[in-house]
């Protein structure tokens, strides 16, 4: 207790050269408060004893520097996927072109017409960015963007299903990532749910009894992120389309991953396109702009264009709008598309079309800077709840360390941190989902946790 006198001032540290600097950096406030925690802790310690006399100055200026580290890093950070896993949604899912990130920059860091009519000096409508580019890559008469495609079926349905019938097979009732679940953002517009089928068996004539009462809309669910298999039966989108018009119902279709691009060209199983939907008639198409679109998280909804002024005008569409930065980035995702450049220039798409000779060659030269490991085969996956089961044929550097667990964690702590996987107690690093100009941070990490 006695020696409680000899805890220095706040005033007193204020004046160190590293306090001054901290004042600089973070603000005053903020170095009164990180001063004023530590000081706190060590009159703490030593009223319970559990400290005899206060640290060296030295020592209470660190531990007043890890507050404000900790304060002031941000929670959401870059990290390097050396998973396999291109859509990897608890890694952010799509990273973005580089067109996309500066477009998405000078939206930010400048005022823009995001809702001003240059040519009339009026203003205008934010709803207009994007769609010219949708309607001439899609053939849709329009198209709106909001902030994901929860959102564009939640908006969608509250405009044109209203306490109205909305039938759907009980095979496509799904779960999407973070347990939200199709029928409960279905019944939250307030459509009257209509389940049809049994789990494995949907039949045309299911349709057509459902539809026998009148003021119904069809919804197609696409399973994005499982399979079904066996003993199941279920008819082509085309019947249901045919079937749903000649009954005068509105057509649906939740395509989820949103591929404009044939998946099957690239070893892959057909993924269902946006193209394709229309073609079939649908009335609608909402999908995902941050999943094989490649681009910013969003939601996209096409379609007729009376449907989309409806959707348009209902008053749910300001809470879901999307803001400047995603339109300028889906803006430049889409260009890509419309340039015929997406393979080249969008990362989901550079990724799924990298040759298996490729991936070889980059495991080959991480395992020759480390001077350890094997290069081995392996396979890469799509995931962001696209091609479920759907593999890539890669090869990957494999590490054989002494606690592979322990081995990730540290991995995870490097700056920026590294994420990979682990099979048969070894660490696998797959180059296919490692950005281009990320190998020298990789191997800086890996060197790191690998040294003795």
């Amino acid at each position: 207790m006695n020696g409680l006198h000899s805890i220095p001032s706040v005033e007193r540290l204020l004046q160190s050269d590293q306090a001054k600097a901290w004042i600089n950096l973070y603000g005053r406030p903020l170095t009164l408060q990180a001063l004023r925690l530590t000081l706190d802790d060590v009159r703490r310690r030593m009223i319970d004893g559990s400290l005899d006399m206060p640290p060296e100055h030295s020592e209470i200026l660190t531990q007043a520097q890890s507050h404000l580290d900790a304060w002031t890093s941000p929670t959401l950070q870059p990290v390097i996927n050396a998973t396999g896993v291109i859509l990897h949604t608890n890694l952010g899912r799509a990273p973005l072109s580089a067109a996309a990130v500066r477009a998405m920059q000078l939206a930010g860091e400048a005022y823009s017409n995001l809702e001003f009519d240059l040519s009339t000096g009026r203003r205008g409508s934010r709803l207009i960015h994007a769609e010219e580019i949708l309607k001439r890559l899609t053939g849709a008469e329009a198209a709106m963007v909001v902030n994901n495609n929860a959102a564009a079926i939640l908006l969608a349905l509250s405009a044109l299903a209203a306490r109205r019938r909305v039938i759907i097979p009980r095979s496509q009732l799904v779960e999407i990532g973070g347990g939200f679940r199709v029928p409960e953002v279905m019944k939250q517009s307030g459509a009257k749910l209509v389940e049809i089928g049994t789990t494995n068996k949907v039949r045309l004539s299911d349709y057509e009894e459902a539809l026998q009462t009148p003021d119904a809309l069809v919804m197609r669910a696409h399973r994005s992120n499982f399979r079904i298999v066996g003993f199941v039966e279920e008819p082509s989108l085309q019947e249901v389309v045919d079937t749903s018009h000649r009954s005068g119902a509105l057509v649906l279709d939740d395509l989820g991953s949103g591929a404009l691009l044939d998946t099957s060209a690239y070893g892959l199983a057909h993924e269902p396109t946006v193209q394709e939907s229309l073609a079939a008639g649908c009335d609608l198409v909402c999908f995902s702009g941050d999943k094989l679109l490649g681009g910013p998280q969003a939601g996209i909804i096409l379609g007729r264009a009376n449907l989309i002024d409806r959707i348009k005008k209902h008053p749910l569409a300001r809470a879901v709008r999307a803001d400047k930065t995603c339109l300028a980035g889906m803006t430049a995702t889409l260009l890509h598309y419309l340039k015929d450049e997406a393979e080249r220039e969008i990362p989901v798409w550079q990724m799924i079309s990298m040759k298996q000779e490729q991936a070889k060659v980059r495991a080959e030269t991480w395992r020759d800077a480390l001077g350890q490991g094997d290069v081995v085969p392996s396979e890469s996956t799509v995931g962001g709840g696209s091609l479920p089961g759907e593999t890539l044929p890669t090869w990957v550097l494999s590490l054989s360390v002494g606690n592979p667990d322990t081995f990730l964690k540290r991995l995870r702590a490097e700056k920026p941190p590294v994420i990979a996987r682990t099979e048969n107690d070894r660490v696998l690093l797959d180059p296919r989902t490692v950005l281009r100009g990320q190998d020298d941070a990789l191997l800086s990490a890996l060197k790191a946790v690998l040294k003795p």
